[in-house]
């Protein structure tokens, strides 16, 4: 079945009608405009978005019917407060119609994700889950972490909670089964093992120390040992070992014997409280004064992948089921769903909320709420966690409450920050130069706005921090200009951190001059006395003044944390740019010039200099590569 977002299916352009009126909430003018464009709907299913006077999506919502859906909402007096406030704002509507409501479920969970609404619950989760993939384009396939698209040829296991949750996994996975975890190239240049091979870590395929067929025997116990099938593994494994310990063979039973205990080991971390499940995702909800939190299990094969606590916004005023509902749709946009899903409660739309993520899933989901047996106790499980992971939200959410009261009284801020950015410069004398931001509020971290920043202004000179800052600031900045003059956006910083001294904080602070910009609160942090050793920070504000804080003061500590994270984000980034250099070509200067292509110049010739010294007959003469581009190579070395 083809995805709700085919071109074939839905067509917005028809499908809109919009009536523009006043910025200033006023159900009147929002009832007229739902009136205006009610008249036109059809009793079919369908999306509908609710957008105010400046076209911004307010609400994402589904019906089975269109008609009678959105006519609910010119019953002022039976809407909730929320959804009144909503209507006061609406002032057009965009309509999708889908074949089916499964499909219009669907499509609702494509469009938040995209728009993220206002009065949509919304997962807010920066972090794609993690899943380990068995390459089998190979004849000798690697097992490797896998995050992101799955393009790759191979079978995928997953989703698990953690990258720790993964790495534990594959750790496991060396020690039994001995498979390569090294990338292509690499196995292909080796002629003698590697470390790994030493450690009893793999089994060395790439200089011959196993054939095809017993290292295709480890690949088919890996798929068993994944796919919950331990125990026969576990039964193979005791009968190799004993027969090469009869053999007289002790070395091999001894190898047998170290991967049998492994195994066993595995098996005892990783299956608690899961046995006899298979596979399925549990999720468990709990909510305690207006916050609400739902707990994730991920059970593979009867195997225990992790765990992950998660807490949608908006959810003040929406009923439980709603939240639990909607979180589900926006989680399995991303995931694909078990074949089993187990709830701590009936929903009102489950059967269509399992058919919508079979269809997507093209294999049947069943969603049910254990009463008895191992999937009970495992409910229960997952109830403690979402009560102790709420509470544990909700006491980290009061004391950062507090940290922000502190930094606003400590730099004179009107009211405790919504958004903090912090920045920061990285290099090597001045090579590879980039600037960092990252950014925090009072949920934490929000990792998905860190932005990266590549120092590319010709004149600035290699090492000049205090350069690299104001063009940091310059592209930051007036591109928050361009985008979001009015700051309705939220992103608009309360308080902007620099690491760095009263030269870096004057570098910024010239360029928000040159910009217009003078109600942006600055403030450069820098190391104390002993080059920070001690702990104390040296804080410059603007208006000249410097200070310090005591080393117990927790706010001190919370601002560390911030400086911390940019430094840290800053020389990941920076590690990752200089890495990429270092594996550059002279050819990836040259326009049209593909991987496979350049690949073919290198084989052909050997070195980049070989190819720019290259005359044209011997350039076209090179496989794989046309008159065309032979040309087109030899004239960006000559032209110069």
């Amino acid at each position: 079945m083809s995805t709700p977002s085919a071109t074939d299916r839905f067509n917005e352009e028809k499908a809109t009608f919009a009536i523009r009126g006043a910025d200033a909430p006023d159900l009147d003018a929002g009832v007229a405009a739902i009136r205006n464009v009610l008249k036109t709907l059809p009793q079919r299913s369908g999306v509908y978005r609710m957008q105010d006077a400046r076209g911004d999506v307010l609400y994402v919502g589904k019906a089975r019917s269109l008609k009678q859906r959105v006519a609910n909402y010119t019953q002022i007096k039976a809407l909730p407060k929320r959804l009144q406030r909503m209507v006061s704002q609406t002032r057009s509507m965009t309509i999708v119609t889908t074949n089916n409501e499964a499909e219009a479920l669907l499509l609702e969970a494509q469009l938040i994700k995209r728009y993220r609404p206002a009065y949509n619950v919304l997962l807010r989760d920066d972090k794609s889950f993690p899943f380990i993939l068995l390459r089998a384009d190979t004849d000798f396939p690697r097992v490797q972490k896998h995050r992101g698209a799955r393009r790759a040829t191979g079978n995928y296991y997953g989703p698990f909670a953690s990258a720790g949750s993964v790495n534990n996994t594959l750790n496991a996975l060396q020690k039994l089964f001995l498979l390569r975890s090294c990338t292509d190239g690499f196995f292909k240049t080796r002629d003698r093992p590697c470390l790994l091979y030493q450690i009893k870590r793999c089994s060395a395929p790439c200089v011959g120390r196993i054939d095809k067929a017993a290292y295709a025997e480890l690949v088919g116990d890996a798929k068993d040992f994944l796919a919950g099938r331990s125990t026969q593994v576990q039964a193979k494994l005791g009968t190799q070992m004993q027969a090469a310990a009869e053999a007289m063979d002790f070395e091999l039973a001894a190898l047998l014997r170290d991967r049998l205990k492994a195994l066993t080991f595995v098996q005892g971390t990783q299956a608690i409280n899961a046995e006899g499940v298979g596979d399925a995702d549990v999720f468990a909800l709990a909510c305690k004064e207006g916050l609400i939190g739902i707990q994730a299990f991920f059970i593979r094969g009867g195997q225990n992948w992790g765990h992950r606590s998660f807490f949608p916004t908006h959810t003040a005023e929406v009923p439980e089921d709603e939240v639990l509902t909607s979180f589900l749709t926006q989680f399995y946009e991303e995931v694909p769903p078990a074949r089993t899903v187990l709830l701590d409660r009936d929903l009102p739309e489950a059967e269509l909320l399992a058919q919508a993520l079979g269809d997507a899933a093209g294999y049947k989901v069943a969603l049910s709420v254990p009463q008895r047996g191992d999937r009970r106790r495992l409910m229960d499980q997952a109830k403690r966690n979402a009560v102790e992971a709420l509470e544990r939200r909700l006491a980290e959410s009061t004391t950062q409450a507090r940290l922000l009261r502190e930094v606003a009284d400590l730099f004179d801020l009107p009211e405790p920050p919504d958004r903090i950015e912090v920045y920061d410069n990285s290099h090597i004398q001045g090579t590879n130069a980039l600037g960092a931001m990252v950014v925090a509020g009072p949920e934490g971290f929000r990792k998905g706005q860190y932005r990266k920043f590549n120092i590319r202004n010709k004149d600035t000179v290699p090492g000049d921090d205090f350069a690299m800052m104001r063009e940091v600031f310059q592209r930051r900045f007036a591109r928050a200009q361009a985008e979001d003059p009015d700051r309705d956006g939220g992103e608009w910083p309360d308080l902007v951190l620099i690491d760095g001294g009263r030269g870096q904080l004057n570098a910024a602070r010239g360029v928000l001059e040159d910009l217009g910009i003078e109600d942006v609160c600055l403030v450069g942090v820098a190391k104390g006395p002993n080059h920070g050793r001690e702990g104390r920070e040296v804080f410059h504000l603007m208006d000249g003044r410097d200070f310090q804080l005591p080393v117990n003061a927790p706010v001190l500590f919370y601002l560390q944390r911030l400086r911390d994270e940019v430094h840290r984000f800053a020389i990941g980034a920076h590690r990752e740019k200089r890495a990429k250099a270092i594996g550059a070509s002279p050819l990836d200067e040259v326009p049209g010039i593909g991987p496979a292509r350049k690949k073919a110049l290198l084989m052909h010739f050997g070195t980049g200099r070989a190819v720019r010294n290259a005359s044209l007959d011997d350039l076209k003469r090179t496989p794989g590569v046309s008159a065309a581009v032979a040309q087109q190579v030899y004239d960006f070395y000559h032209a110069r």
